[in-house]
């Protein structure tokens, strides 16, 4: 369709037949992803608020369709990447970011640590070490003020701002650790998403990266349980998998919109978490 062509089915947006516009939206629907770029320009150049929140509302709805294929393409790899599903939640909001920025700002972080790691030390001086960088020399941080903020979910932020939730920071935790070559994995608690350290030569025991990294073991996580009144799983110790994290970082940001009053960005969020969910999860 040429330009001229769809600047007057915009224009067609602000009719007062509704009939009309309902027939004008479903065409420029129908045009794809590929149309994008020319509505953004348009909204730039409209002084219609009307039409603008038209304009507005297409462009997120091509784009939320853009992210559900994208979801699903990831939902059937085989290596379920666990920063690549992390970038796809936060196109949810931020659909312009690039994964190559969060891979470049990760590689950052990933240096940093490098050069004061250690690969002959003790599992617990290795994690001291990433502790004292992520923690002290970076000043990454539980977001206590504005726990259940939707940007604790979104890893662009929190790479930012420096302040996440539970499970955003374990997974820039676990990511950096697993490049620094250690088995650190995620673990899925009732409330809480910690991380735990785990192979055939040392002792497992637990990172919690919501309080610094503090170190703890199964008899905290035992302890934990009781507390809460609930029955020791399995799940509750072992090592979760990518796709379980990506599940409980969109059942929390599903939290997240309740809780800020944003009923229809929750319900949407639930329409991806369809896409990957074949099983239930623990929301945080």
């Amino acid at each position: 369709m040429e330009s001229n062509e769809l600047r007057a089915l915009i224009s067609l947006l602000d009719d007062d037949d509704d009939q009309v516009v309902s027939h004008v939206v479903e065409k420029i629907r129908s045009l794809g992803k590929e149309v994008i770029p020319f509505l953004e320009e348009e909204w730039e150049n409209n002084f219609n608020p009307y039409v603008q929140r038209r304009i507005e509302e297409l462009i997120h709805e091509l784009q939320f369709e853009i992210l559900k294929e994208r979801l699903k393409e990831w939902y059937e790899s085989e290596d379920h990447d666990l920063l690549t599903g992390m970038w796809l939640v936060a196109t949810y909001q931020y659909p312009d970011i690039e994964l190559l920025r969060l891979k470049q700002d990760l590689e950052q972080i990933y240096y940093e640590t490098w050069l004061e790691f250690k690969p002959d030390l003790y599992p617990f001086d290795q994690i001291k070490i990433i502790n004292s960088v992520l923690f002290s020399k970076l000043k990454f941080g539980a977001n206590t003020k504005n726990f259940h903020s939707p940007g604790n979910s979104m890893i662009n932020v929190v790479l930012e701002t420096r302040k996440g939730n539970p499970i955003t920071l374990c997974v820039i935790y676990l990511l950096v650790a697993q490049k620094l070559k250690l088995p650190v994995y995620g673990v899925n608690l009732p409330n809480l998403f910690i991380l735990t350290y785990k192979d055939d030569r040392n002792p497992q025991f637990y990172i919690n990266a919501f309080n610094k990294g503090l170190i703890f073991s199964r008899k905290d996580i035992e302890n934990y349980i009781n507390e809460l009144h609930l029955t020791p799983q399995e799940s509750f110790f072992e090592p979760c998998s990518n796709l379980e994290i990506i599940r409980r970082v969109l059942r929390n940001l599903i939290m997240s919109f309740d809780k800020m009053g944003e009923h229809a960005k929750a319900e949407e969020v639930k329409e991806l978490l369809l896409i990957i969910a074949d099983g239930g999860d623990i929301i945080e």
